[in-house]
């Protein structure tokens, strides 16, 4: 889409190793636990920063009466303000990319690093050499695979058989980036110049095929990553199912996916740490230096070919398989810049609607990049410990009520955002972040009520409180560049 310095380094990664699952990036450059689906609570609505009711991010505001604790559970709900996620669907949002399937990952030392880091999904290359690794993986630690198509769709429902047998799989993934890897089907191969026809013939052919086999009952599709926004000619890979009226080759009625399917690198084609990179990478309808569902799904960065509208593009239904920054390397960050940016990327997705989040990749490796939030030895750099910590504070594994909360952040600066959470003993869990770069804001939150008990947690200083208050209504806060959770 635009290459930079940073993609032209990223691909000599892809050049350097077999890159097939996670290439790193987007936009024509090779830039590259117990488990819980469910589907997540919609949101509040309303603005952003300084509104007076609900919390800054979503949510009317309220003048109901305080809600009624006891001993800090929460008890008896209010009838309005802002809705809770359950904490065990953000945390069972959280993803990362492996390469097991490429021979490169050892799958016990993996499932050991991703239980560590509360990491409950992995997405991977098809191949059916290693789907007992996945099952051991899943065996070990809880976590669920994504699975990549091989480019045959009868392997890889096979493939996906035997992972959802043993309650291992996750997802069915179309091809990965077919702008840098090229499809064969049907005896043509998709090229990024000329036709993207077998891409769409083989999502096509591999989403009915899931959907035909009982056994997979449930599983989602998730669309081909980059395909919508690469494709040279409109054959209708920037919709899940192609409406009528829409001037594709492909027929109105063809359906390609349950979900859309972005790489959109919380790094972006400029490699530049700015303010609300975290949040801006995570928009549905931005533009800008991120590979989001603006140019995949709305107006195609390379063709140019409609999709959906601006006002749709927010309601459909959205993965984000690879997303990322470098720790080594040209365009890269500190180790402890990566694990702030990290918590505020989980969280944005979560908070903007994206069902999961992928982290490329889940340890570094010298061949195809310092991208882990492990190192090359599977010990936890700065992100894969602030992780851990941020996961301890919310560990869950069963729906909460979905109460409501009349919280607000009043008068917050544009990079404060928020995300209400609630685990299934009832206690809220508001998630607070700064989104900037350097400096702090002062924010003074409002519960809408008095509570007995406030426990401030800091996931970059560890898993337990870092102050508890008793008996306030409001608590301030100084936020610099990534969350603390208030549990209530």
């Amino acid at each position: 889409m635009r290459p930079t310095p940073l993609q032209a380094t990223i691909a000599l990664f892809a050049a350097a190793a077999a890159f097939a699952a996670c290439g790193g990036g987007s936009s024509g450059d090779a830039a590259g636990g117990g488990q819980d689906g469910g589907t997540l609570p919609g949101e509040g609505g309303g603005g952003e920063g300084g509104s007076s009711g609900g919390g800054p991010d979503g949510g009317p505001g309220s003048d109901a009466s305080p809600p009624t604790t006891d001993g800090g559970l929460h008890r008896d709900a209010s009838t309005t303000g802002t809705t809770a996620v359950s904490a065990t669907d953000f945390l069972s949002s959280l993803g990362v990319c492996t390469h097991i399937g490429q021979g490169i990952d050892d799958p016990a030392k993996s499932a050991t690093a991703m239980a560590y880091a509360g990491i409950r999904n992995l997405r991977d290359d098809g191949n059916a050499a290693h789907v007992q690794d996945w099952i051991a993986v899943h065996a070990q630690s809880g976590v669920k695979t994504c699975i990549l198509t091989n480019q045959d769709v009868a392997a890889t429902v096979d493939m996906a058989k035997k992972l959802n047998a043993a309650g291992a799989l996750l997802a069915v993934e179309g091809p990965n980036e077919p702008n840098n890897f090229p499809v064969t089907y049907e005896n043509q191969t998709s090229s990024y110049a000329t036709t993207f026809l077998p891409v769409a013939h083989l999502q096509r052919d591999l989403y009915a095929a899931v959907k035909a086999e009982p056994t997979l009952a449930g599983i989602p599709v998730f669309h081909s990553s980059e395909a919508g926004g690469s494709e040279p000619d409109n054959v209708g890979l920037q919709f899940l199912k192609i409406p009528a009226g829409a001037t594709t080759t492909m027929p109105a009625g063809t359906t390609y996916a349950d979900f859309a399917n972005t790489h959109n690198y919380v790094c972006g084609h400029s490699g530049k740490l700015v303010d609300n990179v975290a949040w801006n990478a995570t928009d549905p309808t931005l533009n800008g230096d991120w590979d989001g569902m603006s140019v995949e799904y709305g107006k195609t960065w390379h063709g140019g070919f409609a999709g959906y509208s601006n006002a749709d593009l927010p309601t459909v239904p959205r993965v984000t398989t690879e997303t990322g920054w470098l720790t080594t390397g040209t365009g890269s960050i500190t180790e402890e810049q990566q694990a702030r940016v990290f918590l505020n990327l989980y969280l944005s997705g979560t908070k903007r609607s994206w069902r999961y989040t992928f982290i490329y990749m889940l340890r570094d490796d010298p061949g195809q990049g310092y991208w882990g939030l492990f190192d090359t030895s599977y010990a936890p750099k700065k992100s894969g410990t602030y992780l851990h910590n941020l996961t301890t504070i919310l560990a869950d594994t069963r729906p909460a009520p979905g109460d409501k909360l009349d919280y607000a952040v009043p008068s917050a600066p544009a990079t404060v955002h928020d995300l209400l959470m609630q685990k299934s003993n009832g206690k809220f869990e508001l998630a607070v972040w700064n989104d900037r770069t350097t400096g702090s804001d002062a924010v003074t939150v409002t519960l809408g009520g008095t509570f007995p008990t406030v426990a401030i947690y800091d996931p970059t200083v560890g898993a337990t409180p870092t102050q508890t208050l008793t008996n306030v209504s409001t608590v301030p806060l100084t936020l610099s560049d990534h969350p603390v959770i208030l549990e209530l």
